[in-house]
Protein backbone atom coordinates (compact mmCIF):
# COMPACT_ATOMS: atom_id res chain seq x y z
CA UNK A 1 0.00 0.00 0.00
CA UNK A 2 2.81 2.65 1.07
CA UNK A 3 4.69 1.74 -2.29
CA UNK A 4 1.25 2.40 -4.54
CA UNK A 5 1.10 5.65 -2.89
CA UNK A 6 4.67 6.63 -3.27
CA UNK A 7 4.31 5.53 -6.87
CA UNK A 8 1.59 7.81 -7.37
CA UNK A 9 3.18 10.83 -5.82
CA UNK A 10 5.82 10.32 -7.65
CA UNK A 11 3.72 9.93 -10.99
CA UNK A 12 1.95 13.38 -9.67
CA UNK A 13 4.75 14.57 -9.94
CA UNK A 14 6.56 14.07 -12.42
CA UNK A 15 3.43 14.81 -14.37
CA UNK A 16 3.65 18.22 -12.57
CA UNK A 17 6.93 18.92 -13.60
CA UNK A 18 6.85 17.72 -17.33
CA UNK A 19 3.56 20.25 -17.53
CA UNK A 20 5.33 23.34 -16.04
CA UNK A 21 8.49 22.32 -18.59
CA UNK A 22 6.49 22.39 -22.01
CA UNK A 23 4.82 25.41 -20.66
CA UNK A 24 8.04 27.34 -20.30
CA UNK A 25 9.31 26.06 -23.48
CA UNK A 26 6.10 26.19 -25.09
CA UNK A 27 5.89 30.24 -23.86
CA UNK A 28 8.24 31.69 -25.73
CA UNK A 29 7.59 29.95 -29.19
CA UNK A 30 3.83 31.35 -28.62
CA UNK A 31 4.86 34.57 -27.29
CA UNK A 32 3.10 37.63 -29.54
CA UNK A 33 6.21 38.92 -32.00
CA UNK A 34 6.93 42.62 -31.28
CA UNK A 35 5.70 45.09 -33.49
CA UNK A 36 7.48 46.61 -36.70
CA UNK A 37 8.47 49.60 -36.47
CA UNK A 38 6.49 51.70 -39.52
CA UNK A 39 7.00 51.23 -42.77
CA UNK A 40 7.67 54.84 -43.31
CA UNK A 41 7.29 58.73 -43.21
CA UNK A 42 6.51 60.75 -45.69
CA UNK A 43 7.39 64.84 -44.79
CA UNK A 44 6.98 68.18 -46.59
CA UNK A 45 7.46 71.60 -45.74
CA UNK A 46 9.23 74.55 -45.87
CA UNK A 47 12.27 74.83 -48.15
CA UNK A 48 10.83 71.49 -49.76
CA UNK A 49 10.55 71.13 -53.43
CA UNK A 50 9.47 67.51 -53.53
CA UNK A 51 8.44 65.35 -50.83
CA UNK A 52 11.08 63.55 -48.41
CA UNK A 53 10.04 60.00 -48.55
CA UNK A 54 11.69 57.51 -46.04
CA UNK A 55 10.93 54.15 -45.69
CA UNK A 56 12.18 51.36 -42.62
CA UNK A 57 13.67 49.15 -45.01
CA UNK A 58 16.25 51.93 -46.51
CA UNK A 59 15.99 54.42 -43.67
CA UNK A 60 14.87 52.56 -40.20
CA UNK A 61 16.87 55.01 -37.83
CA UNK A 62 15.33 58.13 -38.92
CA UNK A 63 11.83 56.80 -39.19
CA UNK A 64 12.24 55.68 -35.56
CA UNK A 65 13.34 58.90 -34.93
CA UNK A 66 10.83 61.07 -36.63
CA UNK A 67 7.82 59.31 -35.69
CA UNK A 68 9.56 59.40 -32.00
CA UNK A 69 8.37 63.21 -32.52
CA UNK A 70 4.68 62.47 -32.41
CA UNK A 71 3.84 58.86 -31.12
CA UNK A 72 4.22 59.73 -27.69
CA UNK A 73 1.26 62.69 -27.46
CA UNK A 74 -0.48 61.87 -24.74
CA UNK A 75 -0.07 65.20 -22.34
CA UNK A 76 -1.14 68.48 -21.89
CA UNK A 77 -3.36 69.49 -25.23
CA UNK A 78 -3.81 73.02 -25.87
CA UNK A 79 -6.77 73.81 -28.29
CA UNK A 80 -4.56 77.43 -29.36
CA UNK A 81 -0.79 77.03 -30.48
CA UNK A 82 1.38 79.68 -31.12
CA UNK A 83 0.60 82.78 -33.30
CA UNK A 84 0.95 82.34 -36.53
CA UNK A 85 4.09 84.92 -36.85
CA UNK A 86 5.69 82.93 -34.18
CA UNK A 87 4.89 79.65 -35.73
CA UNK A 88 7.99 79.84 -37.84
CA UNK A 89 8.56 76.76 -40.71
CA UNK A 90 5.80 74.32 -40.93
CA UNK A 91 6.41 70.23 -41.78
CA UNK A 92 4.01 68.09 -42.54
CA UNK A 93 4.20 64.26 -41.46
CA UNK A 94 2.33 61.32 -42.41
CA UNK A 95 3.15 58.09 -40.97
CA UNK A 96 2.61 54.99 -42.99
CA UNK A 97 1.79 51.46 -42.45
CA UNK A 98 2.77 49.53 -45.81
CA UNK A 99 1.43 52.20 -48.86
CA UNK A 100 -1.67 53.13 -46.37
CA UNK A 101 -1.20 56.68 -44.61
CA UNK A 102 -2.41 55.77 -41.25
CA UNK A 103 -1.53 59.35 -39.25
CA UNK A 104 -0.46 62.85 -40.29
CA UNK A 105 0.92 65.61 -37.54
CA UNK A 106 2.36 69.27 -38.14
CA UNK A 107 5.27 69.82 -36.81
CA UNK A 108 6.74 73.59 -35.82
CA UNK A 109 10.60 73.00 -34.87
CA UNK A 110 11.23 76.78 -34.21
CA UNK A 111 8.70 77.76 -32.60
CA UNK A 112 9.01 80.73 -30.51
CA UNK A 113 9.24 79.49 -26.99
CA UNK A 114 9.99 75.73 -27.87
CA UNK A 115 9.09 73.03 -30.62
CA UNK A 116 5.24 72.48 -31.06
CA UNK A 117 3.15 69.56 -32.61
CA UNK A 118 -0.11 70.48 -34.19
CA UNK A 119 -2.78 66.99 -34.25
CA UNK A 120 -4.91 67.47 -36.80
CA UNK A 121 -8.92 66.19 -36.43
CA UNK A 122 -9.17 64.29 -39.52
CA UNK A 123 -6.70 61.81 -39.72
CA UNK A 124 -6.04 58.94 -42.61
CA UNK A 125 -6.31 56.10 -40.85
CA UNK A 126 -8.96 56.99 -38.57
CA UNK A 127 -12.93 57.44 -40.05
CA UNK A 128 -13.48 59.68 -37.38
CA UNK A 129 -12.32 62.71 -36.29
CA UNK A 130 -10.07 62.93 -33.50
CA UNK A 131 -9.75 66.15 -30.97
CA UNK A 132 -7.67 68.22 -32.78
CA UNK A 133 -5.12 70.12 -30.33
CA UNK A 134 -1.90 71.16 -29.98
CA UNK A 135 1.15 69.77 -27.98
CA UNK A 136 4.59 70.60 -26.57
CA UNK A 137 7.31 69.12 -28.67
CA UNK A 138 10.32 67.53 -27.76
CA UNK A 139 13.92 69.49 -27.74
CA UNK A 140 15.21 67.38 -30.66
CA UNK A 141 12.86 67.83 -33.30
CA UNK A 142 14.96 70.09 -34.89
CA UNK A 143 17.74 67.70 -35.36
CA UNK A 144 15.86 64.80 -35.98
CA UNK A 145 14.17 66.47 -39.08
CA UNK A 146 17.82 67.63 -40.26
CA UNK A 147 19.09 64.55 -40.26
CA UNK A 148 16.18 63.06 -41.84
CA UNK A 149 16.79 65.62 -44.64
CA UNK A 150 14.90 68.81 -43.78
CA UNK A 151 17.28 71.97 -44.67
CA UNK A 152 17.14 73.21 -40.99
CA UNK A 153 20.18 74.54 -39.38
CA UNK A 154 21.88 72.79 -37.15
CA UNK A 155 20.97 73.19 -33.47
CA UNK A 156 24.49 72.30 -31.76
CA UNK A 157 23.08 73.54 -28.36
CA UNK A 158 19.52 72.04 -27.92
CA UNK A 159 19.89 69.74 -25.12
CA UNK A 160 18.98 65.99 -25.71
CA UNK A 161 15.56 64.47 -24.68
CA UNK A 162 12.60 66.00 -23.32
CA UNK A 163 9.88 68.21 -24.45
CA UNK A 164 9.17 71.72 -24.83
CA UNK A 165 12.07 74.61 -26.08
CA UNK A 166 13.01 75.33 -29.83
CA UNK A 167 15.35 78.02 -29.03
CA UNK A 168 18.92 78.27 -27.54
CA UNK A 169 19.06 76.27 -24.35
CA UNK A 170 22.47 78.13 -23.36
CA UNK A 171 21.94 81.75 -23.38
CA UNK A 172 24.56 84.49 -25.15
CA UNK A 173 25.33 85.48 -21.43
CA UNK A 174 26.47 82.25 -20.59
CA UNK A 175 28.72 81.75 -23.33
CA UNK A 176 30.75 84.26 -22.01
CA UNK A 177 34.47 84.24 -20.93
CA UNK A 178 34.51 83.93 -16.69
CA UNK A 179 34.12 87.06 -14.65
CA UNK A 180 37.31 88.40 -13.06
CA UNK A 181 38.33 87.01 -9.43
CA UNK A 182 37.91 90.38 -7.92
CA UNK A 183 34.65 90.97 -9.88
CA UNK A 184 33.17 87.70 -8.59
CA UNK A 185 34.49 88.81 -4.91
CA UNK A 186 33.22 92.13 -4.81
CA UNK A 187 29.36 90.28 -5.92
CA UNK A 188 30.07 87.88 -2.73
CA UNK A 189 31.06 90.77 -0.39
CA UNK A 190 27.92 93.04 -2.16
CA UNK A 191 25.70 89.58 -1.17
CA UNK A 192 27.55 88.86 2.13
CA UNK A 193 26.60 92.52 3.59
CA UNK A 194 23.27 92.42 2.28
CA UNK A 195 21.96 88.79 4.50
CA UNK A 196 23.69 90.57 7.65
CA UNK A 197 21.45 93.59 7.19
CA UNK A 198 18.49 91.37 6.42
CA UNK A 199 19.79 89.60 9.86
CA UNK A 200 20.25 92.48 11.93
CA UNK A 201 16.72 94.05 10.63
CA UNK A 202 15.15 90.84 11.60
CA UNK A 203 16.99 90.39 15.16
CA UNK A 204 15.81 93.89 16.09
CA UNK A 205 12.18 93.17 15.14
CA UNK A 206 12.07 90.03 17.12
CA UNK A 207 13.46 91.79 19.73
CA UNK A 208 11.09 94.90 19.73
CA UNK A 209 8.52 91.96 19.59
CA UNK A 210 9.32 90.41 22.64
CA UNK A 211 9.85 93.38 24.90
CA UNK A 212 6.22 94.18 23.92
CA UNK A 213 4.94 91.37 24.60
CA UNK A 214 6.81 91.96 27.95
CA UNK A 215 5.47 94.91 28.63
CA UNK A 216 2.07 93.66 28.64
CA UNK A 217 2.15 90.74 30.53
CA UNK A 218 3.36 92.55 33.27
Amino acid sequence: MVRQVRRLIITAVGALLATALAAGLAGPAQAAPKPKPPAGVDITGDRLTEPLRLRAGTHPAQVVAVVDQVNWLKGIRSDSGPKPADRGPKYTVVVLAGDAPTQTYDLYPLAKGGPRVYQPAKQPGSPHKVKAGWYLGRLTMSETLRAAGVPLEPQVDTVSGGIGGGERVLSDESTKPAKGLDEVLGELQRLLLVNVGVMVLITLGLAGIALLIRRRTR
